[in-house]
């Protein structure tokens, strides 16, 4: 599928791992396979020259989610919530470096809470290629947010996950192929210049 379209330049590139959280990387059935195929884009990605980000969702003290996001979690679950329990901390086997983009949102879409616009930009990042928990979720508000911040977009569908596989291969082929490009991780070493 790679040499179907452009290749991109690493240095203005970003991989944006997106909701790859304890609690909710063990909600995914073979989160193993799943973990350990991010673990090697991530390593092509940084060989490569690209930038590694990561999102997650969690709350400090006194955020309370608002609006259908609030709605969903019970005010006895808000502690595993928090932005210091160890259930919203990033899978260790995946485990930020210095230098990479790490941001904590607070609502489903990994642009509207966070300055992660703003770093992408700084350093000079134009395109994207996503992968995230899950599929109905950050991805598709990654996707359309993306989409209308004028980012080029490539979904690494084998690096997405969700805990419905039929709204999974239903966004994978019919919504994000109107916004961003579609394409497995083995694709990326051809895409990659």
């Amino acid at each position: 599928m790679a040499a179907e379209i452009e290749r991109v330049d690493p240095a203005s590139t970003a991989l944006l791992v997106m909701d790859y959280q304890r609690a909710i990387v063990s909600q995914i059935s073979a989160a193993d396979a799943l973990v350990a195929r991010a673990r090697e884009t991530i390593q092509l990605v940084r060989d490569q020259g690209g930038t590694i980000g990561y999102v997650r969702v969690a709350f400090a003290d006194g955020e309370v989610p608002g609006g259908s996001m609030g709605k969903r979690i019970a005010p006895d679950q808000l502690a595993m919530y928090h932005a210091d329990a160890a259930q919203t901390q990033i899978d260790d086997r995946i485990a930020p470096q210095p230098g990479d983009i790490v941001v904590r949102k607070v609502r489903v879409g990994p642009f509207g809470s966070t300055d992660l616009d703003e770093q992408l930009r700084a350093r000079g990042i134009d395109t994207l290629l996503l992968a995230g928990i899950s599929t109905s979720g950050v991805m598709l508000s990654a996707v359309r947010d993306g989409h209308d911040r004028d980012y080029r977009l490539i979904v690494v569908s084998d690096l997405t996950a969700d805990r419905d596989q039929d709204v999974h291969d239903f966004l994978l082929r019919r919504i994000f192929p109107r916004q961003a490009e579609v394409i497995s991780a083995a694709d990326l070493p051809g895409l990659l210049k």
